[in-house]
C-alpha cells in the first residue's frame, strides 16, 4: 500500500513539475498594471485587442499609394526602413507599419492563426481608412499575412510583394526531399526547434527555456546565419539605432517569438501552392523577392513556388541575403516595381 501511495505521489510530483516547466509566464500587456506603457497610436479591434502602428511618407489623405508593411520575426513596427522622405513624397506614398500581436505595443493573441491575423489586418486597414484596396508588403515571417490575404481576401489588395517569405516545410505541395533540404539549411538546434513548433507546439516553451541543449541559433542572432552582404547591411542599421528596439519582446518572448514560430511552422489552413491566380487580368500584381545568398530562406524552395505559381512575378537578387530589403536601392526597387511596374536593373 505504501509503495503504491509513493508511486502515486511521485507521479503527481512529476506531472506538477512538467506543468510548471511547460507553462509560460503570463504576458505583461501594455497599458495594464505592471505592464509597459503605451506610447504609440493604436487601433482597437472588434475583439477588444489593440494593434499599435507607425506612419511614414505622405499623409494618407493625400497619398496616391497606400501600403502596409508587415514586419518579420523578432522585429516590430519600428524596423529600419531605408526609404527617404523625398522618395516617398515623389511617389505620393503612404506606408503604415504595425506591431503584430504580442510584439511591441500590440496586445497578445493566444489564438493566433494565419486566417485570424489576416482578418485582424483587414479590420485594422478599414479602421485606419486605407480604402477598399491597398498595397501589402510582407517581410520574412510577416508573409503569413500576405499568403493569408491572397487566399482569403485578395480583392482587398492593389498589389502585394512577398519579400524573403517564410517557408513552411509541411506545406503539402513541397516534395519531401526538397522540404528536407530547406530544413537542413538551418543549424541543428533550429531544425529541432522548427520540428517541435510544428509537431508538439505545447513543448516549444520548454525547449526554448531549457539549458541542457542548444535550443536556437536564430534567437541568439548568430552571425553565421547572415550573408556577407547582410553583415554590411547590419553595420548600416547600427549607425541608425532604433530607440524602441527594447520594446520588441517587452510583453514576453512566448507571446511574440514563440507564438510566431507555432503559427508560421504549424499546420496551415491552406496550401499556398494550391492558390489560383486571383488577378488574371493584372500581371505583376503579385511579386516574390528572394536573395540568392539568403541563409535563412533558401532560394531553391522559392524557385519551386514560382514554378508552381507562374502568375507570381519572381525576382532573385544575385548577391542578396535575408536583409536586402533594408538597403535603400532594393527597397526602392521593390516599391517602384510594385507601384509603377518598373523592372529592377539587377534582374
Amino acid at each position: 500500500m505504501y509503495v503504491a501511495a509513493a508511486l502515486v505521489l511521485g507521479a503527481s510530483f512529476l506531472i506538477w513539475v512538467f506543468k510548471i516547466k511547460t507553462t509560460p509566464p503570463p504576458p505583461k500587456i501594455c497599458g495594464t498594471p505592471g505592464g509597459p506603457p503605451v506610447t504609440s497610436p493604436r487601433i482597437k479591434l472588434s475583439s477588444g485587442r489593440y494593434l499599435a502602428y507607425k506612419e511614414h511618407g505622405v499623409p494618407k489623405e493625400s497619398a496616391k499609394y497606400r501600403a502596409i508593411m508587415v514586419h518579420g520575426f523578432d522585429s516590430s513596427k519600428d524596423f529600419y526602413l531605408p526609404l527617404s522622405q523625398e522618395f516617398m513624397e515623389n511617389l505620393g506614398l503612404y506606408i503604415v507599419t504595425y506591431d503584430r500581436p504580442g510584439y511591441g505595443e500590440s496586445d497578445p493573441n493566444p489564438k493566433r492563426t494565419v486566417k485570424g491575423e489576416t482578418m485582424d489586418l483587414e479590420e485594422f486597414a478599414d479602421k485606419l481608412q486605407l480604402g477598399s484596396k491597398f498595397y501589402l508588403v510582407g517581410l520574412s515571417m510577416g508573409n503569413c499575412l500576405t499568403w493569408g490575404f491572397l487566399n482569403y481576401i485578395p480583392h482587398r489588395l492593389a498589389g502585394v510583394a512577398l519579400v524573403v517569405p517564410l517557408l513552411n516545410f509541411w506545406w503539402p505541395s513541397f516534395p519531401p526531399k526538397l522540404a528536407a533540404q530547406g530544413l537542413k539549411a538551418f543549424p541543428k538546434a533550429d531544425q529541432q526547434m522548427i520540428w517541435i513548433a510544428h509537431h508538439v507546439p505545447g513543448l516549444l516553451f520548454l525547449w526554448l527555456t531549457q539549458k541542457l541543449f542548444p535550443s536556437s541559433e536564430i534567437l541568439k542572432r548568430n552571425p553565421i546565419l547572415f550573408s556577407r552582404r547582410d553583415h554590411e547591411t547590419i553595420k548600416t542599421m547600427i549607425r541608425a539605432p532604433n530607440p524602441n528596439e527594447h520594446k520588441v519582446v517587452q510583453q514576453g518572448e512566448h507571446e511574440s517569438l514563440y507564438r510566431d514560430l507555432m503559427m508560421g511552422f504549424g499546420t496551415w489552413e491552406f496550401d499556398p501552392m494550391q492558390l489560383k491566380n486571383p488577378y488574371p487580368d493584372s500581371p505583376g500584381k503579385v511579386q516574390l523577392w528572394q536573395g540568392y545568398e539568403d541563409r535563412l530562406v533558401v532560394f531553391q524552395l522559392q524557385r519551386f513556388i514560382a514554378r508552381k505559381l507562374p502568375w507570381i512575378k519572381y525576382y532573385e537578387v544575385p548577391d542578396g541575403g535575408h536583409l536586402f530589403v533594408h538597403e535603400d536601392v532594393f527597397c526602392e526597387a521593390i516599391f517602384k516595381s510594385l507601384l509603377l511596374g518598373k523592372e529592377p536593373s539587377f534582374n
